[in-house]
């Protein structure tokens, strides 16, 4: 009789591992790493060259314009002898800068976020009804920038200029696309939007005129008032103060007109632009002092009556009629 086989030892059982949590969704974590170590090694092969080249152009674009703005400082403060034209240099950089910036912070960034799997349509029809509300409620600002523009491009006047605008009359202090800062001779600053602005006078180009209107009695010799005012205009102009402030001799060009007992003699002297006030100044003066010398009688309006009391009676005093 076989013997029986003795019992064979029971075999080691392995556990098997634990399974990691699953997602709220059923996804396994394990899964959801593996997907994001396949989505980073796409994006770094393929989406990160992008985004790199992206950015660099940016950069290169940036230091381009940077580079420019720099070169126009740089021209404008060795217009020592042109200050209008540094002026108008050192106002076109801080457009140039400004504006530049935007538009390419603005193109890198529409190009980056599709690298990010951001649609961009969304984005562009919120921002297409939002510039159309902003374009009906800010006509007036597009038309300030746009005449701003045209100002500059035009040269019409630069900071620094002495110009008359919408019946104002100062000097300009600062110039943008929005609005022009001017301060007057009473020390008030002026903000005009550059809509506003339709006829400027500049008073700063190359030459003006120091025009005097000399009213005289039409009792006196108009040939001797002529030779005075000729006489008196010319020594103003070669005074040592005036010297480098008249650029041509005067100009006595005869009666003006004729309004009652006063004629008008109108003196021209042409001076350097913004120069006419204390020329002026001193041809009113020497004029006085001539035509008291000379005996020349000034004008009054028509308008003007003088009074003078009658003579006292004869034998008596001046003190006993009164």
């Amino acid at each position: 009789m076989a013997a029986p086989n003795p019992p064979s030892a029971p075999t080691p059982t392995t556990a098997a591992p634990a399974s990691l949590p699953a997602a709220p969704d059923g996804t396994n974590f394990h899964d959801l790493l593996r997907d994001w170590h396949a989505d980073l090694i796409s994006f770094v092969r393929h989406d990160l060259p992008k985004l790199l080249f992206i950015l660099l152009f940016g950069f290169v674009l940036q230091r381009l314009v940077a580079f420019a703005v720099r070169r126009m400082r740089h021209i404008a403060d060795n217009s020592i002898g042109n200050a209008r034209r540094a002026a108008q240099l050192r106002t076109l950089a801080a457009i140039l800068r400004a504006t530049a910036y935007g538009i390419i912070g603005f193109l890198v960034l529409l190009q980056v976020l599709p690298l990010f799997s951001i649609d961009l349509k969304p984005l562009l029809a919120s921002a297409g009804v939002v510039g159309l509300g902003i374009s009906f409620g800010a006509q007036s600002l597009f038309k300030d920038m746009l005449n701003g523009l045209f100002i500059l491009l035009e040269d019409q006047f630069n900071v620094g200029d002495v110009i008359r605008i919408s019946g104002l009359t100062g000097t300009v202090e600062d110039i943008s696309l929005r609005a022009t800062t001017m301060r007057d001779g009473d020390g008030t600053q002026y903000f005009i939007p550059n809509s506003q602005i339709t006829t400027v006078s500049n008073l700063s180009r190359e030459y003006s005129v120091a025009s005097l209107a000399v009213s005289v009695d039409a009792s006196a010799d108009p040939d001797r008032v002529m030779e005075v005012l000729r006489r008196v205009a010319l020594e103003v102009r070669r005074d040592a103060a005036f010297a480098e402030v008249a650029v041509a001799d005067p100009d006595v060009l005869g009666i003006d007109r004729i309004d009652g007992r006063q004629v008008i003699y109108p003196v021209n002297l042409k001076v350097k632009a913004n120069q006419r006030d204390g020329v002026l100044r001193e041809i009113r003066k020497q004029v006085l002092k001539a035509f008291e010398k000379e005996g020349i009688p000034l004008g009054m309006p028509a308008t003007t009556v003088v009074m003078t009391p009658p003579p006292p009676p004869a034998g008596v005093s001046s003190l006993e009629s009164r």
